[in-house]
């Protein structure tokens, strides 16, 4: 509109549950670096939760690893997100070796829920597809976001790892 007043556009924003963990280094440093560069460049932090120290999953390793749940709201895509928090662990000096899946690591940001959406492709599955087998991420996501919804199981955040405390019948 030449000369005249135009409304900006409304962008849409959604709240995102993220898991930050490491294992290598100084963790906490990693986790405060990630924190801050996501709330600069990702989103606004709404959330987050107490420090939770977990031995590996899916692997055998003498340190310990540090975990923290974050709640942000982004107007970031999910595959525009998933990009950005990429480059986050790059740049904090994530090393990944594909022919190992799990290992020791200075940071692995994960993105656990997404509002109540869910994402399917080859590059990003959200919820994501183990959360519900991990206490090390429920535990944390459960401090801030014991409500929260996923959008197959139906069940929310406590009931899950609640589950997982439960033995198998």
């Amino acid at each position: 509109m030449a000369g005249g007043w135009e409304a900006p556009i409304a962008l849409t924003t959604m709240e995102v549950l993220l898991l930050l963990g490491g294992n290598l280094g100084d963790p906490a440093s990693a986790l405060g670096e990630a924190e801050r560069w996501i709330a600069e460049r990702v989103g606004t932090v709404l959330s987050r939760s107490r420090d939770h120290w977990t031995a590996p999953w899916g692997f055998t390793d003498e340190r310990l690893f540090l975990n923290r749940a974050v709640i942000l709201r982004t107007a970031l895509e999910p595959q525009e997100l998933m990009a950005e928090l990429l480059r986050i662990e790059n740049e904090l000096g994530r090393t990944r070796d594909e022919a190992k899946r799990y290992a020791a690591r200075t940071i692995d940001i994960d993105i656990l829920l997404i509002g109540d959406s869910v994402v399917d492709i080859p590059s990003l599955q959200v919820p994501h597809p183990r959360l519900h087998e991990r206490a090390f991420a429920l535990a944390p996501a459960a401090d801030i976001a014991p409500d929260w919804r996923h959008p197959v199981k139906h069940r929310t955040v406590l009931q899950l790892l609640n589950d997982l405390r439960q033995p198998a019948v």
